[in-house]
């Protein structure tokens, strides 16, 4: 009787413990990212499905090691898409005039190719636009979620807090074409606009 009742006392402890002898904290880790979303704009590039969307609990989005981007969870869909999107051609080259053709496809992107890209994966936006042509594109001044910048000879984007831009302004590493930069750059000189409700 005193070995049953041993038994019932130790078993709790016994079930805390995984397998490998640590503590089970499932019921404090965060539920398990939502199934990868693939955006509407452009096809795969770069690594096996760079398009899924990986997700971060903070509000901003984060650079990844890798040089794509995770979503916040709180962010809308769109936004969420719009990223992804633009994980897609993270990593081609500079093209002037890239991306501006009814499909949005190319072998490498200029700035308001890269931004047009990103967007349209969103669904915000059905063909692509020159950076002129933004000065005039969405509502007026920053977005909550998606602020293009603009002016008549560059464009790019802060999505999430994430700055998408093929120029290398702030960026130790250099590289010019579709980038996640690491820092934000001076907006002096630059038109800011967004679409509605983002």
């Amino acid at each position: 009787m005193l070995t049953i009742v041993a038994s019932l006392v130790a078993a709790p402890a016994a079930m805390a413990q995984t397998t490998a002898g640590t503590t089970d904290t499932s019921s404090t880790t965060a539920p398990a990212p939502t199934a990868p979303v693939v955006p509407t704009g452009g096809a795969a590039y770069g690594e096996p499905n760079p398009a899924t969307v990986q997700l971060t609990p903070e509000q901003t989005a984060t650079m990844l090691p890798n040089g794509y981007a995770a979503a916040p969870v709180s962010a809308p869909q769109e936004v969420k898409d719009a990223i992804a999107a633009a994980n897609l051609i993270i990593g081609k080259p500079y093209v002037y005039g890239g991306g501006h053709n009814a499909r949005f496809t190319s072998r490498g992107y200029d700035c308001s190719g890269t931004v047009s890209y990103a967007l349209h994966g969103a669904d915000l936006l059905t063909s692509p636009l020159d950076s002129s042509s933004f000065m005039k594109w969405g509502a007026k001044g920053a977005g909550t979620w998606i602020t293009v910048y603009t002016n008549p000879g560059h464009a790019f984007a802060v999505i999430a807090g994430l700055r998408l831009d093929t120029s290398a302004a702030g960026d130790s590493a250099g590289g010019k074409g579709p980038r996640w930069r690491p820092a934000l750059r001076s907006t002096k000189g630059f038109t800011a606009r967004h679409p509605n409700g983002f």
